[in-house]
């Protein structure tokens, strides 16, 4: 049976797979064990591994000196990985690496996926994606929130308005931009509306922070709910006004995603939001589909991308559970 490597195999342990194992013959030893990971010789196994901790340390010089030996070091993608079972692109895998650093042990600020991306492509990689791929890189970039990678793809000529597969694992069918909207990625999503991005329909202008030019009177409210709680995640709070002095339910619940304005301002760190929404009647009592509150969506385990703005979320619903108890 074929076994996939862990994230965290570097050579030192790759190496005491040798050692540990009862044999004379290191070479062969060597190759039992690369066999054991679907690779053809012990070099091409540690290899692999070498790869990846170049792209996860982002040694741009060192991965300079791998693409002048081969060029394919900058587009084949990563194998034989149990994080990545389907094979990752180096290009895709870069955009990733700043959201995965806490998982894979490595130390923020995570400096330079841009330099190493930029690499990637005046090596060859494709800038959106090897033919057939669900989703493009900047699809990824977008989902994972490395706006460093975004301008780097933007500026080497992604198509901004590619859609990922119906199929995709990330939002089907959604664009670059859609997708750093579903998944908080203001920075990303800002970098793409700069640089002419399309925006379909209100719910993404909503998220984009400009609903003119999309009559509010035309949606119904079901999509204006959406686009109150994508403004509320983004913190937009002028078309939050805009959404709320139309009649937009301020503690309706999306009846697909049972997604709620204040929750997720309150999961994501929007302290901005939460304040708004509170001064504009929201219910900080009510409670998802699991029975957690705001208060509880903004503390420990339930943050989403833990940072200061969660605090301070805290500390407002928190003032506001006190006075009313």
């Amino acid at each position: 049976m074929t076994l996939c490597m862990p994230a965290r195999l570097d050579a030192v342990t790759l190496g005491q797979l040798v050692n540990e194992r009862d044999a004379g013959d290191l070479e062969q030893t060597g190759r039992v064990v690369a066999e054991r990971f679907g690779f053809e010789s012990w070099e091409a196994l540690g290899a692999e591994v070498e790869r990846r901790a170049i792209l996860n340390a982002r040694d741009v010089a060192a991965a300079e000196v791998r693409i002048a030996a081969d060029r394919a070091w900058a587009r084949a993608d990563l194998t034989g990985w149990c994080d990545h079972r389907h094979g990752a692109a180096p290009l895709t895998y870069m955009a990733m690496l700043r959201f995965d650093a806490g998982r894979l042990g490595l130390a923020g600020p995570l400096e330079g996926t841009g330099a190493m991306a930029r690499l990637l492509l005046a090596a060859g990689a494709p800038v959106n994606g090897a033919p057939g791929a669900r989703e493009a890189p900047l699809m990824t970039a977008a989902s994972y929130g490395d706006a460093e990678v975004a301008r780097v793809l933007i500026d080497g000529g992604a198509d901004l308005d590619a859609l990922a597969a119906p199929d995709a694992g990330g939002v089907p069918g959604g664009s670059a931009l859609l997708h750093a909207a579903v998944f908080g990625m203001t920075e990303v999503l800002d970098a793409l509306v700069e640089a002419g991005a399309r925006i379909r329909g209100i719910t993404e202008a909503a998220a984009a922070g400009n609903i003119t030019g999309w009559p509010l009177t035309a949606a119904d409210e079901e999509q204006r709910l959406r686009a109150l709680i994508m403004a509320a995640d983004h913190q937009r709070l002028r078309v939050i006004e805009e959404l709320l002095d139309v009649g937009t339910p301020i503690d309706g619940v999306d009846p697909v995603w049972g997604r709620h304005p204040l929750r997720v301002a309150a999961q994501r760190g929007r302290p901005a939001s939460v304040r708004l929404l509170l001064e504009r009647g929201a219910d900080p009592t009510l409670r998802d589909r699991q029975g957690r509150s705001a208060l509880e969506l903004c503390q420990g385990e339930h943050r989403y991308l833990p940072g200061p703005g969660h605090d301070e979320v805290a500390a407002v619903l928190s003032a506001v559970a006190a006075s009313t108890d």
